[in-house]
């Protein structure tokens, strides 16, 4: 579902791609219009289904690494933080009970990484790329691009051809761990970065995603709902 691969330099690091010519690029508010989140979907699911990638993506181990980088160097982190460690551990048992295996997935995809040329969605921006939960992806996704519930639930049911309410669920909880691990990428960019950018507040616009979450009233529901059988 990517660009093609035109030629690839290990020596020099190099990876060479083709340019999808008179495709326009996604936005949130994209998302909104008729018909994209079933095409959204099945461009996910035909990334899924391909061949797999060399390496695993998980965010829970990534953000204990990503914690790690951001005690060593004494980073500044938004405020109550680490009290939020307990609920990401209910989570992440809570995901362990009815854990379907890894796909490929691009763990990425923020609206401008899908691209439309009208016939096919292509996904781009591959640096995250790595064998994940597919609901990581469609979780990442809503929060990515601030889909509702509704929104959320016709991607997921569109992805799996039929509601089911654990993965539902699973794909709310993992928008969830995403957003809670995003946000010490942003807080290590924003310490080490010499790009021109506000990444202090993307830190907190993904910190305060995660943290109404946590804290939201249906977060019980949710754990219970993705250990359901369906």
């Amino acid at each position: 579902m990517g660009a093609p691969v035109i030629d690839y330099r290990p020596d020099l690091g190099v990876l060479v791609i083709g340019f999808i010519a008179d495709a326009r690029t996604f936005d949130a508010a994209t998302f909104s219009e008729p018909g994209i989140l079933p095409r959204a979907a099945a461009a996910c699911r035909s990334l899924h289904e391909g061949p797999r990638f060399q390496g695993e993506f998980n965010m829970f181990e990534r953000q204990r690494g990503y914690l790690k980088t951001v005690t060593d160097g004494g980073f500044r982190i938004p405020e109550g933080y680490h009290d939020h460690a307990p609920a990401i551990e209910k989570i992440r048992q809570a995901l362990a009970v009815r854990d379907e295996g890894t796909v490929p997935c691009n763990n990425d995809l923020l609206a401008e990484n899908f691209l439309d040329d009208g016939e096919k969605i292509w996904l781009i921006d591959y640096e995250y790329a790595g064998n994940n939960d597919a609901c990581f992806e469609l979780g990442n996704i809503c929060t990515e691009s601030r889909l509702s519930i509704d929104q959320l639930e016709e991607l997921v049911t569109a992805y799996y051809g039929r509601r089911r309410a654990s993965r539902i669920a699973r794909a709310r909880l993992y928008g969830i761990v995403a957003s809670y691990g995003w946000t010490l990428w942003g807080a290590i960019q924003n310490a080490v970065s010499p790009i021109d950018y506000d990444f202090w507040e993307w830190t907190l616009g993904r910190y305060e995603t995660a943290d109404s979450g946590l804290r939201g009233p249906d977060f019980d529901r949710l754990l219970a709902e993705a250990q359901v059988d369906d």
